[in-house]
């Protein structure tokens, strides 16, 4: 209760502060928000180069002494730094023993996700925003969510600088970007073109809250889209969870699986519906209620569930896919009419 009435506070003071490309943890901004305004920056901007960053180990390795001198050039309250200091030092309890937490925010901790951002704030944001109007010819775009963030350039070499400052700064403060997950591809509307054309194969896709973004064709003219589809690796996982949970619900009634089941395939469809990812979605609709058939077809072994009788029964159950979100711009653009 006091963390949640000191982020309440603090959330006041620091939306002044924060700027317009970070969307991670903050009112009235969500991963939605923070995929239309990649969508919007791809689109409408001359990017041909996008740097898909991922900090290793970013809550792990939040220095407490760098955060705290962050958080005391805004708040001057000795009351409420004191606060902080404690949740920062409460420590681990693991097996009865406790441990001292020298380092990182604490694990499912309230003000966890307000003073990270914060320490991004300081760290990545104000640099990044400051190197583009320093150093940046060509259009640049920023997005970042908690500690994933994409940057998309014009120029290579100027994403190549980018890169080499980026690792430089975060070294200075204990951080590093994790070498698997940050990665530097050609992606745009002539990534499709150069690609083929240089190397004989379609252009790379990167990962962002989800979705794997891909160099698409619109189907009106054939021209460059951003198309987002769910990534595999989630779908697998999701299905995976899906399979492992209706073997242990397999002696609950019908009615009873068809609700769990129902409600997990509408949460799925509420985040990954959006235009252009329908063939996802019908596809992890199929995998979810393939399990539900087998499950029901090892209650019994004299009246097995055939699929005539189970197709009207995943019909009244389980919702069919529909896109449930607007086309990115058009959120984007009623957000942020200026």
């Amino acid at each position: 209760m006091v963390q949640h009435a000191v982020v309440q506070v603090l959330n006041a003071i620091y939306e002044e502060d924060f700027l317009g490309f970070s969307y991670g943890f903050r009112p009235g901004r969500s991963q939605h928000d923070a995929l239309d305004a990649l969508w919007v920056g791809i689109m409408g901007k001359k990017v041909n180069w996008v740097l898909d960053a991922d900090i290793r180990g970013f809550y792990d390795t939040i220095d407490h002494g760098w955060l705290m001198k962050f958080v005391e050039h805004r708040i001057a309250d000795p009351r409420m730094l004191g606060l902080i200091r404690k949740w920062l030092r409460a420590g681990v309890s693991e097996d009865g023993r406790w441990s001292e937490t020298k380092v990182g925010a604490p694990q499912g901790a309230v003000a966890s996700p307000l003073l990270a951002n914060a320490y991004l704030h300081y760290i990545l944001d104000l640099w990044v925003n400051q190197w583009r109007r320093r150093h940046a010819s060509g259009d640049c775009i920023v997005v970042r969510y908690a500690d994933d963030f994409v940057v998309g350039f014009q120029h290579k070499h100027e994403a190549e600088q980018f890169l080499t400052g980026l690792k430089s700064r975060m070294a200075q403060f204990g951080l590093s970007l994790h070498p698997e997950k940050t990665r530097l591809i050609e992606f745009g509307r002539f990534a499709d073109k150069n690609r083929r054309l240089r190397e004989g194969c379609k252009p790379e896709t990167f990962d962002f809250l989800g979705f794997t973004h891909i160099c698409g064709k619109k189907h009106w003219s054939g021209g460059f889209i951003v198309k987002p589809l769910t990534s595999k690796t989630r779908l697998r996982a999701k299905l995976a969870s899906i399979k492992e949970k209706l073997m242990q619900m397999r002696p609950l009634s019908i009615a009873q699986q068809g609700q769990w089941l129902r409600a997990v395939v509408q949460g799925w469809l509420n985040y990954h519906a959006v235009p252009g990812n329908h063939g996802r979605l019908a596809i992890f609709r199929l995998q979810a209620v393939r399990p539900w058939l087998r499950s029901l077809r090892r209650r019994s072994q004299r009246h097995r569930m055939s699929w005539e009788r189970f197709g009207p029964l995943s019909d009244r159950w389980i919702p069919i896919p529909r896109i449930l979100h607007p086309y990115p711009n058009q959120r984007f653009y009623a957000k942020h009419p200026k």
